[in-house]
């Protein structure tokens, strides 16, 4: 959503073009009554829309769904990005922008966004619900954070496949995260203390020299 028609057609044509179906708001309001009809799998926002902020409405989106949100905006700030983060947006990117890195954005949101809504994903004896986000492993309940639900269903779209650190962070955490690459570690171990009753199999495992991967 932009209050530029010509960057709306210009996102909505490079999007399209890649197989995506895209609708453009021109306000707020538009916005999210569109979140709302549209439920789209990606929300692209811009900061400074007419009638409701973009603050705002990124704001009510995140009250109301969990889908992922781009800021797209000429706001270059720390602490504008700081903020649109924190209201929860999932990344943002500045304007003037190469469309090739804001189309490989919107493709990472996808596909961290995972399991598309009610699908449930099953590995051995370990059961993960994409609709209500529940996880169960022997009929066990599972609580976890939603980094630790987002990591698990990346393995568990994966299953057997190993996968470095650095990839873990690009899928789970984005390409642009900044942090400490042990993160990673403190997640899977994190999990492998939630998942693993004392007489079960550890289904993270690690390969040394290479990563991590789901397997038993």
């Amino acid at each position: 959503m932009d209050d530029e028609r010509h960057i709306v057609d210009l996102v909505a044509m490079g999007l399209e073009g890649r197989g995506m179906e895209v609708r453009g708001a021109l306000d707020g309001t538009a916005a999210l009554k569109d979140l709302e009809e549209f439920r789209p799998d990606v929300m692209v926002l811009d900061l400074m829309l007419p009638g409701l902020s973009g603050m705002e409405v990124c704001r009510r989106a995140r009250a109301k769904s969990n889908v992922p949100i781009l800021i797209l905006s000429a706001r270059d700030a720390v602490q504008d990005r700081v903020g649109g983060l924190n209201l929860g947006a999932d990344d943002y990117v500045v304007k003037p922008f190469a469309f090739e890195e804001l189309a490989a954005r919107v493709v990472a949101l996808l596909r961290r966004s995972g399991a598309p809504p009610g699908q449930t994903l099953r590995y051995a004896d370990l059961e993960l619900d994409g609709a209500t986000r529940e996880v169960r492993r022997n009929g066990r309940p599972i609580d976890l954070t939603g980094r630790e639900f987002a990591l698990l269903r990346f393995f568990m779209e994966h299953p057997r496949q190993v996968f470095s650190k650095n990839q873990l962070l690009e899928a789970v955490w984005g390409y642009d995260y900044f942090g400490d690459s042990n993160v990673v570690e403190t997640y899977v171990s994190y999990l492998r203390r939630k998942l693993n009753a004392p007489d079960e199999l550890d289904l993270i495992q690690t390969v040394r020299g290479s990563g991590y991967r789901l397997g038993r």
